[in-house]
């Protein structure tokens, strides 16, 4: 037997009126929801823009030649790369070359200073290696402080904790979101890594 409540409510169901409230109630409630979503949006476009005009980023990064780990004659290198490897003074080698204090081996004639092979005239190369050492050119300089005086907020984590213009062109070099579109595929996917201001050019699928 049919309890007489649901009876009711399927009576109240087939009312034009009741389905016409119901209806109403909900188109309120999805254009509430909209407003609140574009407000908040609007909110963090204001507070994003007062940020970037009232209170700029200081970042630490430095690009005065001759550190600390040249007079020591020690060197940071790109470490990862398993048949290349770029020194913080700009020289590209084969790991093969890689001289106990972590420097590039000069005297080897596949050594090569601040070499951008492989990279575009947008500032993305399809080796990493290649794009540390073409990054580390001191003509880049201006390009790097350019970009840095641009980045939004959203890049405080990933730069705020380089120090200098090794650790800069290390972590810019590095594929982030900027080199992907729809979080899973590569903007280019053969120039990938990249120093420039700008993210990789989006190729048509």
């Amino acid at each position: 037997m049919v309890p007489c409540g649901a009876v009711l409510w399927r009576r109240l169901l087939r009312k034009r009126w009741v389905l016409g409230v119901v209806f109403g109630l909900s188109l309120v409630y999805f254009l509430s929801s909209t407003f609140k979503q574009e407000e908040r949006m609007v909110r963090d476009r204001n507070l994003l823009q007062v940020q970037e005009h009232e209170q700029p980023i200081l970042w630490k990064v430095k690009f005065s030649p001759g550190n600390s780990s040249q007079l020591s004659n020690q060197c940071r290198n790109s470490v990862q790369g398993k048949l290349l490897i770029t020194d913080e003074l700009g020289y590209i080698c084969e790991r093969k070359d890689l001289l106990v204090n972590g420097c590039c081996d000069v005297r080897v004639p596949s050594t090569k200073l601040y070499s951008c092979e492989s990279c575009l005239p947008n500032g993305c190369c399809s080796i990493y290696e290649f794009c540390v050492s073409c990054c580390l050119q001191p003509s880049k300089q201006h390009l790097l402080e350019r970009f840095l005086n641009r980045a939004a907020v959203a890049f405080q984590n990933l730069f705020m904790a380089v120090e200098d213009h090794f650790e800069l062109c290390l972590a810019k070099c590095r594929t982030s979101s900027q080199s992907v579109q729809h979080e899973n595929t590569y903007r280019d996917p053969i120039a990938k890594y990249c120093y420039g201001e700008y993210p990789p050019e989006l190729l048509p699928v």
